[in-house]
């Protein structure tokens, strides 16, 4: 079948729960300039109808693979090793880069976040220690859930914060065949809710689930005995809940969504014959 964009063609959860997870392949993260170049240059010759022969499918679609993982689709710039990691850079890295953004919009985003999670953890911790009624078996069960709705509340506050200029500058929608036809400030605002979702979805599992199983695991009389073993079982356990939730969490919405144009600004419909049109939604 003739290659095309992955994401375009995952218009089901499950279709994109699989693109997401063969595209965070860690093995991505080790490969070459000169091995990125290769892939780029056999995808333009792909399009270009240049294609040397021999060349398989398997080889189009690992190539395919590697372009999306590395380079974002607005820009067309790499994002570095360091943008994939942290929070904060992960936004910025993986917005929708159709108009450029500010360095201090970044610093802005990176400061609010801990300033709103460091206050919702504390705040929280305050209120569970002054709950008298509480027994203290059920006042630890409790604090082991704080950390979530703190890592959520920073996640809505940091994508908002990082990503506010798209909201007073819009983003730029496209027709089907990929032209733009305008900047939409509506499509912006699905784009951002979206996201910001996303992300309340994907500390969900990390913080609720491993405190379920540790909380089971712990009254075991094998991990009674051999305490110095909770320490590495726990570390397995929230790393395997991280890689299930990963791909989940970006697989709810299209990263290309699209929306009608009849729910867009006026300048947009009059742009284009076309009923629906497509934005990058961000990762």
């Amino acid at each position: 079948p003739p290659l095309h964009e992955s994401y375009m063609k995952t218009g089901s959860f499950l279709g994109r729960l699989r693109h997401f997870i063969d595209i965070i392949d860690p093995s991505t993260l080790f490969v070459s300039e000169k091995g990125l170049k290769e892939c780029i240059k056999l995808l333009d010759d792909y399009k270009d109808g240049k294609l040397p022969p021999g060349v398989s499918d398997l080889q189009l679609w690992e190539a395919q693979k590697i372009k999306q993982a590395i380079i974002h689709p607005d820009t067309g710039e790499k994002i570095f090793m360091p943008f994939r990691i942290h929070n904060a850079c992960v936004n910025y890295a993986n917005r929708n880069a159709t108009k450029p953004t500010p360095t201090s919009k970044f610093l802005q985003g990176y400061v609010g976040a801990v300033t709103s999670a460091v206050s919702i953890a504390v705040g929280l911790n305050v209120l569970i220690q002054k709950a008298n009624k509480l027994s203290p078996a059920t006042r630890m069960i409790i604090q082991r859930f704080v950390p979530f709705p703190a890592v959520a509340c920073a996640n809505i506050c940091n994508v908002g914060l990082m990503r506010h200029n798209e909201l007073s500058e819009g983003i730029d929608v496209l027709d089907n065949n990929g032209n733009v036809v305008g900047s939409s400030k509506t499509a912006a605002k699905h784009a951002i809710m979206e996201t910001a979702f996303t992300r309340v979805v994907l500390p969900m599992p990390i913080f609720v689930l491993p405190p379920i199983i540790m909380s089971y695991l712990e009254r075991l009389r094998f991990l009674q005995s051999n305490r110095r073993l909770l320490l590495p079982i726990h570390s397995v356990v929230c790393l395997v809940t991280f890689g299930l939730s990963l791909p989940v969490a970006i697989s709810l919405f299209p990263q290309m969504s699209q929306i009608e144009v009849s729910r867009l600004e006026p300048e947009i419909a009059m742009a284009t014959d076309c009923k629906v049109v497509t934005y990058n939604k961000g990762l």
